[in-house]
């Protein structure tokens, strides 16, 4: 029998309703693993020890009471730190906001709560929000659990880092450039990247801005397919300014696998995959292919890689842009000032996409939308897109200066922030993406592979991943925990 704390959310909180274990005798479970594990892996960053502990026994009250509180009556969970929760504090791992206490919940916090979740601590993340690793002078340094001198992934490193080692029932992060995504690989668990503004993000800000950041979305990560989907179901719902004109009636995943058309994607020169990566991409593709479906590695959307990944640098950064303080995006603008406007060099090029004027901004929009256009082409006669997510392994802890920095891929050196093409060949056109781990390869360490399908089809592509759950791509907890 799967240890209780690898179970899903899903089968504790059935375990809670059905009186096989308390809510309190759960959290106390897991509260003595942070205790034991997280002093090593630094994923969990924060606990409300003492209100987690009171909300566990008024679940326990309920459920003998005969009150069923909602589909996660009572599960402990983490959030990431970058989501507001009452009395916890919320920095983005910036030090000058190390003391900026939470006033309140953010809204997908509360939807949770609502259906009877228990949070009871947070996760760490890089300084904003910003890498493929989870570390910052407020809260420190995040390691694997498959080998703490490995990244857990970023920015929802902590989150992923606390799932795989079984110190929390279930997480939610968010994701502009694979930052749930990555993590999922790099850590072996499951995680779902929403179509864009599906789930509000209110309450996930740093400046308190109720403006939702272009790309940017919030989203889940678990130990089993069945909680993406039902922590997508309870925060995939339209905000305030909506609800009262807009319905999302997400597609299902209906019929045989026999029926599917799935194209596949195993490298591009941009981001080249390891072996292993393209092994696990082409293990997924032979499963599918199996069960009957029609599986075609020819199968691309109408649009050039150069150009996609053009676009969604562009409009990455200037979304992150948007996170500055205003004396550092005035430098920025000194900066571009003083550029030849002859220089084309990549600094060059990233110096004026953090700074674009609205027009500029525009016409990468334009570009985009173009894109979508492309994927909707595509989808026409494809249901998925089979593709890596990162092109290695785990790699090894590197906090020299960003532009410093390189990954090796099977011996070939490879700039560092290549590594979003992946994430935002779905990210840029709003699609969802969803992460399923294939177990380690040959070096111990765990591999993801990314299903994207089209706008609003979350519930399939989340499907798809419990369907291939089933065929045997599963969580596998790390050794020693």
């Amino acid at each position: 029998m799967t240890e209780l704390h690898f179970q899903s959310a899903s089968d504790l909180a059935r375990l809670i309703r059905g009186g096989e274990v308390g809510a309190r005798e759960l959290l106390e479970h897991f509260l003595a693993r942070v205790e034991k594990y997280n002093p090593a892996l630094n994923a969990v960053i924060q606990q409300d020890i003492a209100g987690a502990r009171s909300r566990a026994d008024t679940a326990d009250a309920a459920r003998r009471s005969g009150d069923d509180l909602g589909p996660l009556h009572g599960v402990p969970m983490t959030i990431k730190e970058s989501y507001n929760f009452t009395g916890l504090k919320t920095s983005w791992g910036v030090p000058e906001m190390a003391a900026n206490l939470d006033a309140g919940d953010a809204l997908a916090v509360q939807r949770l709560a609502s259906a009877g979740a228990n949070v009871f601590g947070k996760t760490n993340i890089p300084i904003n929000l910003a890498d493929f690793q989870s570390y910052n002078a407020v809260y420190g340094t995040t390691n694997n659990p498959w080998g703490l001198d490995r990244t857990p992934g970023g920015s929802s490193g902590g989150s992923a880092a606390a799932l795989a080692a079984g110190l929390t029932g279930l997480d939610i992060g968010s994701d502009i450039g694979g930052s749930i995504r990555n993590p999922a690989h790099f850590c072996g668990v499951f995680g779902h990247k929403p179509t864009w503004i599906i789930c509000p993000p209110r309450g996930h800000t740093l400046t308190g801005a109720l403006t939702p950041s272009d790309i940017s979305v919030i989203g889940p990560l678990a130990r089993s397919a069945e909680d993406l989907e039902l922590a997508l179901s309870l925060m995939a719902a339209p905000d305030d300014l909506e609800a009262d004109g807009v319905i999302f009636d997400l597609p299902t995943l209906d019929g045989p696998l026999s029926d599917l058309r799935v194209g596949v994607w195993t490298t591009t020169p941009i981001c080249p995959s390891s072996n292993a990566v393209i092994e696990r991409v082409e293990a997924v593709a032979a499963a599918l292919a199996g069960c009957g479906a029609q599986v075609d590695y020819s199968a691309r959307p109408e649009f050039a890689a150069e150009h996609t990944h053009f676009v969604y640098s562009a409009l990455l950064l200037s979304a992150m842009s948007s996170r500055m303080p205003d004396s550092q995006f005035a430098h920025l603008i000194a900066k571009v000032a003083s550029l030849s406007p002859d220089d084309q060099s990549p600094a060059a090029m990233e110096l004026r996409w953090r700074t674009m004027r609205l027009r500029d901004w525009a016409g990468c929009n334009e570009q985009r939308t173009q894109i979508r256009w492309a994927w909707n082409r595509f989808f026409q006669d494809y249901d998925f897109l089979i593709t890596p997510i990162m092109p290695t392994t785990a790699f090894p802890h590197d906090h020299s200066p960003e532009n410093q920095r390189t990954i090796m891929v099977d011996g070939q050196s490879v700039p560092y922030f290549s590594q979003t093409f992946w994430a935002g060949l779905s990210g840029v056109a709003y699609l969802p993406s969803t992460i399923i781990p294939t177990g380690p390869a040959a070096d111990g360490l765990p591999i993801g592979v990314q299903i994207i399908g089209p706008a609003y089809g979350d519930l399939r592509t989340i499907q798809l991943a419990q369907r291939l759950e089933q065929l045997g791509f599963t969580f596998k907890a790390p050794p020693g925990y």
